[in-house]
């Protein structure tokens, strides 16, 4: 076997211990530290709005669309995001109002000016159930585990290299039980989901497309959803026109949803 003369020997250790000091606590980071890392891609730090479109396709056909517009303010308490969400279309529609302040979800029909409680596992629009058009940190919601390396296609078909995380619900109010979800290796970004029951049934998978700037990171602005038993059963989720704004405290009052007006 081939031998390093002493002085090399010591240089070469010397070497791999340095680069062990600066890469073990980057591969050491904890699967909950890796989800929030994942967060931070996915939603910005501050308060924000944004334009969402939500499009259902059955057997290839468009069948349904609608867009709404998410106001979304990070709690100083739990540190989560509290969300207001309005409808803007179908014309039918238009004006109705979602609220979740922790772990409250309130529906509000200005036709009835009243407001009633809901769940977040309803299904919206298609396979994009109340919980989904919420602004949320997994991290804060689910316990994460890692469940290691995995080479998986993304949205495009394009192989990626991921570690994947299973995350169990640490409250029974969360939108889902179960998620197993994929996160490229070394950025990362969210790749793909699959959403389970507490029975581990899969409720529908989930990718996510088309990064784009957006409030100082590259941000996944598409996300397409799959039907757990259809797959010709598809919801494609579009984010766009992300803007910083003080969401007014009010807004994220129950009490104050008869009198809130867009701007």
């Amino acid at each position: 076997m081939f031998k390093l003369p002493q002085r090399r020997r010591v240089v070469a250790w010397m070497g791999a211990a340095c680069w062990a000091m600066v890469a073990c606590p980057a591969s050491a980071a904890s699967p909950q530290d890796m989800l929030a890392a994942s967060d931070d891609i996915r939603n910005p730090p501050n308060s924000f709005s944004l334009r969402l479109a939500i499009t259902e396709y059955r057997q290839g056909r468009r069948t349904n669309h609608s867009t709404l517009s998410v106001y979304s303010s990070p709690s100083e308490s739990s540190g989560d995001f509290r969300n207001l969400v309005r409808m803007v279309t179908p014309v039918r529609d238009a004006g109705k109002l979602l609220l979740r302040n922790g772990g409250d979800l309130w529906f509000y029909d200005p036709s009835s000016r009243a407001s009633v409680r809901i769940s977040p596992q309803q299904r919206l629009l298609g396979q994009a159930s109340n919980g989904d058009v919420m602004t949320t940190r997994l991290a804060r919601n689910y316990t994460a585990e890692l469940k290691g390396p995995e080479e998986v296609k993304d949205g495009d078909g394009v192989v990626r290299k991921t570690q994947r995380l299973l995350l169990v619900a640490q409250r029974p109010d969360v939108t889902y039980a179960q998620i197993e979800y994929w996160m490229e290796d070394g950025t990362h970004r969210p790749v793909m989901a699959k959403y389970y029951t507490a029975e581990n049934r899969l409720l529908k998978s989930a990718w996510f497309r088309r990064f784009k700037p957006a409030l100082g990171a590259e941000r996944p602005t598409e996300t397409v959803i799959v039907d757990g038993l259809d797959p010709q059963w598809v919801t494609v989720m579009q984010l766009s026109e992300y803007t910083p704004r003080k969401i007014p405290e009010q807004w994220l009052q129950r009490d104050y949803l008869p009198r809130f007006a867009a701007d």
